[in-house]
């Protein structure tokens, strides 16, 4: 008997994992009329890997229900510009890079086609995931990878496109040469999932979870001004990052000064992603834990992971791929997750 009771948070979302269809890819967004949109894809044996799945709440969170469902959609970022909700991700697994458009709040969404509906890059395996956009310059920033043979090698890459340009034709994106950290004597395996924010010195910088060299790492790549050239200094950007090796997402706090993230803590204890922390820094080099806001035990079969979130007020809302117990048998594994869950964080400043 499906039971939801003990699960932290409000369940948006529940795919058993007797349906070997497991959710992934949570991002959030809040529409001008204070509602609340959702959305997660699906990944697994039960799923044909491109599917999405739209919610709405019209009680700040309390409440969901399903809008829409789709596929040929991917590890996508939900984000609200000029009256319109897009999603901007990639087509598939390693697909191409394609954006939609929905004016009636998440109901209906268009098709990404062409190069003038959508489909911004076909020439190659993309990798992302929901990540977040940053507005500098008059331009949007939002960070991909190349992902290139079967064992992938990674290279980072940076999109951008002109505020008042329309964001479905392809010609209007700018894409930067790709950055490979191809390093004699290296143990990383891969630099994913960045997040394009400004230095205090009003400098572009890519942020990305960092795996290979140990847990809790994250690794700083340099962004030109006009987003075609990238560099990285070996010796000063690899950060200790609480959360640094599973995907997360960074913010500016205008009241604070300081940036904040949450992420899946990995050390110091040992963890997988069984303890969810909120972090901050003044200078994006160096990162303090606040606390931890949820933790489980057990590391094999619970997680709260790939949170995506915005500040409201003196609020957090936060979006969670969540492995937990649901009286079906709970998770697959931690890493495959059951539910798709809702979050607030109460006067996250004063935590």
């Amino acid at each position: 008997m499906i039971d939801h009771s003990e699960v932290p948070g409000t369940v948006i979302s529940h795919s058993p994992a007797s349906s070997q269809a497991f959710i992934g890819s949570p991002t959030l967004s809040v529409l001008a009329n204070g509602n609340y949109v959702a959305v997660h894809d699906f990944f697994g044996p039960g799923t044909e890997d491109n599917e999405m799945a739209v919610f709405g709440s019209d009680d700040r969170g309390e409440n969901w229900k399903q809008l829409s469902r789709f596929k040929g959609q991917w590890w996508s970022t939900l984000f609200l510009h000029k009256d319109a909700l897009y999603l901007i991700g990639t087509s598939r697994e390693y697909g191409d890079v394609v954006i939609r458009r929905s004016k009636d709040g998440g109901n209906t969404w268009t098709d990404p086609k062409d190069g003038d509906t959508g489909l911004i890059r076909d020439d190659a395996h993309y990798h992302c995931a929901p990540v977040p956009l940053l507005i500098h310059n008059g331009r949007i920033w939002r960070a991909y990878e190349l992902a290139e043979g079967e064992r992938p090698q990674w290279s980072v890459l940076v999109f951008s496109i002109a505020l008042d340009a329309d964001l479905l034709k392809a010609d209007n994106w700018r894409i930067s040469k790709p950055f490979k950290y191809d390093w004699p004597g290296s143990k990383w395996i891969e630099w994913i999932e960045g997040n394009i924010i400004l230095t205090p010195e009003k400098k572009l910088v890519n942020i990305l979870r960092a795996n290979g060299e140990g847990a809790d790492k994250a690794a700083i790549v340099h962004i030109s001004n006009d987003g075609l050239d990238l560099s990285h200094d070996r010796d000063k950007d690899i950060i200790h990052f609480p959360g640094g090796s599973s995907k997360f997402t960074i913010r500016y706090d205008e009241k604070t000064s300081r940036y904040w993230s949450i992420g899946s803590k990995q050390s110091n204890p040992k963890a997988y992603r069984n303890i969810l922390v909120l972090t901050s820094s003044w200078d994006l080099w160096n990162w303090n834990v606040e606390g931890i806001l949820l933790q489980h035990l057990d590391e094999v079969y619970h997680a709260w992971q790939y949170v995506d979130w915005l500040f409201e007020g003196n609020d957090i809302i936060a979006a969670s791929r969540t492995a937990y117990d649901d009286g079906l048998g709970g998770a697959a594994t931690a890493h495959d997750a059951n539910y798709l869950t809702f979050h607030r964080i109460n006067n996250f400043r004063v935590f």
